[in-house]
């Protein structure tokens, strides 16, 4: 049997912020889609995941979770995982042209 022992035990801090979600109590369901599920149900299950979110204190730190996490799945601070992935290829493609534009100064 493996020894975790050495290993560090949960950082709470990292995720306190999950007592305020408004998510909280909901059925996970709503921001883990079924396999399979397409079309009209899918979207409107994320509509209904984002409608959550948008009312929650944590948002922001629910977001910034998943994405240093790389979370691949599920609604997470309002925004699916195909919105996080953009968002991801976004920020990367500002900061490289961010970057030429210092070194071409």
């Amino acid at each position: 049997m493996t020894d975790l022992s050495h290993l560090p035990g949960a950082l709470e801090h990292h995720w306190s912020w999950q007592l305020r979600a408004a998510c909280r109590d909901a059925d996970s369901g709503l921001f883990f889609h079924p396999s399979g599920e397409r079309g009209p149900a899918h979207d409107e299950r994320d509509a209904q995941a984002k409608t959550v979110c948008a009312r929650c204190p944590v948002r922001a730190a629910c977001l910034e979770y998943a994405l240093d996490a790389r979370e691949r799945y599920g609604v997470w601070g309002g925004l699916t995982a195909e919105e996080r992935r953009r968002a991801v290829v976004s920020r990367r493609r500002r900061g490289r042209r961010g970057a030429r534009r210092q070194f071409a100064a």
